[in-house]
């Protein structure tokens, strides 16, 4: 706690977040605390919390957001990273061996990418976002040596990939058209909204990807997009007409789905 925070004042930024709808009131709480605890400014915490209280999403308070343990940089206006999209890294992570050609589409703050490069040794890591202040944060996320292009999906990736990426994976937008009105507001109303909508039925960019895939996988090599459980039919169909061998895999403590592609080896 800051020396000029006592504990009334903090049970009442507590409760002023909880009143704002905010669940971990307490822990949001005890991160504006520790942001502002060095600020010169003696209104930089009042000036956070009125933000947070009126909606604003933490993590762009914060400039960061923790995913699998690690903080990723996220600017205002970026994607949040998602706990849910655990599970595609999971997946990822045990399809690519050591020294694998990774490509993160649809990146955002490069949060995905990052994690697989973290968790499988030497990958060679490539993402890509339409996005500039997305690509922005990416390029603080990723490690040293990988790389973030600026571009409409795949139209952003070096040529010479062509053939050669051993796993290509992608949180796209997936949000009905129609649904993005009922999402919450601090993801509606502050994270930017090709991140979110992905056409009527929520498949537009997934049907994208998964359709030019083939022409990026090295033989054997995978393709991961996540959707929502009940997309997931329809996502493993497109990732079958492209031609690739199509699965689900899907985590109910997380609500997580996962479609996966895989291209065969030529015999």
């Amino acid at each position: 706690m800051i020396a000029s925070l006592g504990i009334v004042e903090e049970a009442a930024l507590v409760a002023r977040l909880r009143a704002a709808g905010c669940v971990f009131a307490e822990e949001e709480a005890a991160l504006l605390l520790a942001e502002t605890a060095a600020a010169a400014d003696p209104t930089a915490l009042e000036h956070l919390a009125a933000r947070r209280a009126a909606g604003e999403p933490l993590e762009h308070l914060l400039g960061w957001a923790e995913f699998r343990g690690r903080r990723v940089a996220v600017a205002p206006g970026v994607f949040v990273p998602r706990r849910r999209s655990g599970l595609l890294v999971d997946r990822a992570v045990a399809a690519a061996r050591p020294g694998a050609v990774v490509v993160d589409l649809c990146c955002g703050s490069g949060a995905l990418g990052a994690a697989v490069a973290a968790e499988v040794r030497g990958v060679e890591l490539h993402a890509a976002d339409v996005d500039a202040a997305a690509v922005a944060c990416a390029r603080r996320t990723v490690p040293p040596g990988a790389r973030v292009h600026e571009g409409d999906l795949d139209d952003a990736l070096p040529a010479d990939l062509r053939g050669r990426v051993d796993v290509l994976l992608a949180s796209p937008p997936y949000v009905p058209t129609a649904g993005v009105a009922t999402m919450p507001p601090e993801a509606r109303d502050h994270e930017p909204r090709p991140a979110l909508d992905g056409g009527p039925d929520g498949l537009d960019v997934l049907r994208r990807i998964a359709a030019r895939a083939p022409g990026w996988l090295a033989p054997a090599g995978t393709l991961l997009l996540e959707c929502a459980a009940h997309q997931a039919g329809a996502a493993r169909e497109a990732v079958a007409a492209a031609g690739l061998a199509a699965s689900v895999g899907h985590d109910d403590e997380a609500d997580a789905t996962v479609v996966v592609g895989r291209r065969e080896e030529p015999r």
